[in-house]
């Protein structure tokens, strides 16, 4: 019968190991040409895809290695908790979970550090805590470390990565605009320079704010950068928007941002920004 001529499947012994041990945690994939990449590589690659050039996105920490001189980033001693103003029963365990997943408090880090030995405030956000949302202790970093750099008489530099204000903290994350942008009014006041720099995605009441008023705006190759994203605004406007609508290059064109800067050269082009505001000569 041709049942008979059916062979039977296989199953695998559970208990036999197979032959091929591939460790664990050591490979990603890109998610744009979805190329398998081994993750020591990619570190060494600036964290860009060897296979089709795509960014992905930085901790923190690893954006410190890049861009601060070795030895020389000191955090602000500044720990505030993060306020639950809705009081939302999830709110308090989901920042928990972030917190020990991301090994970092929250979504932002600021403190003092040297560009190729020129001293610099700083701040760096990260997309993986609650995707960079900006809510009172980001607004508030933020502020404190604007006011740093005016009694310091530092130039600014932030690296900006966000979704926008932090909803889970209501009208009090909106805020945040307001006050980073009074804050950096007074940094303009004082004569001193900020470098904005964008990565992707940068949207929301980031980009509404601080990210935008930089002196010199950098962003990096293929950054997503807006207030809403395309498929918002396309709905609200009942119009397709043109292609590449929002990235680096679409936004360089218009006028936005100054320069796009591959990430291998962000260090050096800022370094070389803060020697021409100063009026000196980049020797670098």
């Amino acid at each position: 019968m041709i049942v008979d001529k059916i062979k039977k499947r296989n199953i695998p012994d559970k208990n036999i190991k197979p032959s091929i041990d591939i460790p664990v945690g050591k490979w990603t994939k890109c998610d744009k040409c979805k190329e398998i990449l081994y993750k020591e590589d990619l570190r060494k690659n600036y964290s860009i895809c060897p296979n089709c050039g795509h960014y992905f996105r930085m901790h923190i920490n690893k954006r410190i290695e890049l861009i601060v001189d070795e030895g020389t980033y000191k955090r602000f001693d500044y720990d505030i908790e993060t306020s639950n103003p809705l009081e939302l029963e999830d709110y308090p365990k989901k920042l928990k979970t972030l917190r020990e997943k991301t090994r970092i408090p929250e979504a932002v880090a600021t403190g003092t550090g040297k560009i190729n030995g020129e001293d610099v405030v700083i701040c760096i956000m990260d997309s993986g805590f609650l995707m960079g949302s900006m809510g009172v202790v980001v607004g508030e970093k933020i502020t404190y470390a604007i006011e740093q750099a005016i009694k310091k008489k530092l130039p600014l530099v932030i690296f900006s990565v966000s979704g926008g204000a932090r909803m889970q903290e209501g009208t009090v994350s909106l805020m945040q605009m307001a006050k980073t942008t009074a804050a950096l009014a007074k940094l303009d006041e004082a004569g001193l320079l900020y470098i904005s720099v964008l990565t992707d995605p940068t949207y929301g009441g980031v980009t509404a704010s601080f990210a935008s008023l930089g002196d010199v705006i950098l962003a990096e190759p293929g950054a997503m950068v807006g207030f809403a994203g395309q498929r918002v605004i396309e709905q609200t406007i009942g119009e397709s928007l043109p292609e590449g609508f929002q990235t680096a290059e679409f936004l360089l064109e218009h006028g936005f941002i100054d320069k796009i800067v591959e990430r291998k050269e962000l260090k050096n082009t800022i370094h070389k920004l803060i020697c021409f505001h100063k009026g000196g000569v980049d020797n670098g």
